[in-house]
């Protein structure tokens, strides 16, 4: 009995091991997916389809990397502010073009949609230190993303917007996956796991919010099917313990990809107040989203 409980013991053992050593191999392919299931690389459509009036525009990372990106103006002569977009990690910049089409038309801004690296026509494989390379070279054409971004560039950011956004790869990873939640992530703990020191793209976004100067709006959807909305509460709470330009707009019926389509005028209108009031368009900065 002794001899099978112990066999059954290192049986699952050496399970459990070979699933984390598969999950650390090939980490990137769990938490970039350019490709979403059934559908090509492509976009599928262009702002032209839309009659959204577009420039198609080519980068180059500093580390060398080719960039597709579509900077779509509300008038050709390019008036009032810009929102530089970056979509969320699955498919490309046309599957957000609905929404960005509607966000013109309400906010009156033009809007700036970055392929990340491996995603739709631009070059390269993602990462999280390609990404953020990716996101710096898009500030010469005024605009910046994410908390990572507007923290190192308190000069160019007017502001930050963040909708259902996590607090890091390593507490999602225990929320996708349960029972690795044992072994990673812990964000607002002094508990270390050790499959945190394995993550190559962690994108600690507590970390780098607790560091923004700048105005910051959270817009949380409180039916949000994957980020639970408490990762965004642990970001709002972090960040207005050091900054009081934070504000937190809570919509009840809200997911993880319509929250801007459930919010109805109080999400767009929210959206308007914070860039009239911290991106004008007299002023030469621009707000990240």
């Amino acid at each position: 009995m002794v001899t099978y409980i112990g066999a059954m013991f290192y049986g699952v053992g050496g399970i459990v091991v070979a699933g984390v050593a598969l999950l650390v191999a090939f980490q990137e392919k769990l938490v970039y997916v350019p490709v979403l299931p059934g559908l090509s690389k492509a976009y599928p459509i262009t702002p032209e389809r839309l009659n959204l009036n577009y420039e198609d525009v080519w980068l180059r990372s500093s580390d060398g990397v080719r960039l597709h990106a579509w900077f779509i103006k509300m008038f050709p002569e390019c008036r009032g502010p810009t929102i530089l977009f970056f979509q969320e990690n699955a498919g490309n910049i046309a599957h957000r073009l609905e929404m960005v089409r509607i966000m013109i038309q309400r906010l009156k801004c033009n809007v700036f949609m970055l392929s990340y690296r491996g995603y739709g026509e631009s070059d390269g494989s993602p990462s999280q230190h390609g990404i953020t390379k990716d996101a710096q070279v898009c500030l010469s054409l005024g605009g910046a993303v994410g908390a990572v971004l507007t923290k190192n560039n308190p000069d160019k950011v007017s502001g930050l917007i963040l909708e259902n956004t996590f607090t890091s790869i390593l507490d999602m990873a225990g929320v996708l996956l349960p029972f690795l939640k044992w072994f990673i992530g812990g964000s607002g703990t002094k508990s270390l796991k050790l499959l945190n020191f394995v993550v190559r793209s962690p994108w600690k976004t507590i970390d780098a919010i607790g560091e923004v100067k700048q105005p910051v709006l959270f817009l949380s959807g409180l039916q949000d099917e994957m980020v639970p909305p408490f990762h965004m509460k642990m970001l709002y709470a972090k960040a207005a313990a050091r900054n009081s330009q934070c504000t937190f707009v809570e919509f009840p019926s809200g997911m993880h990809m319509d929250t801007w389509l459930s919010g109805g005028d109080v999400y767009w209108k929210t959206v308007m107040e914070f860039l009239v009031k911290h991106a004008p368009e007299e002023r030469k900065h621009n707000s990240g989203m």
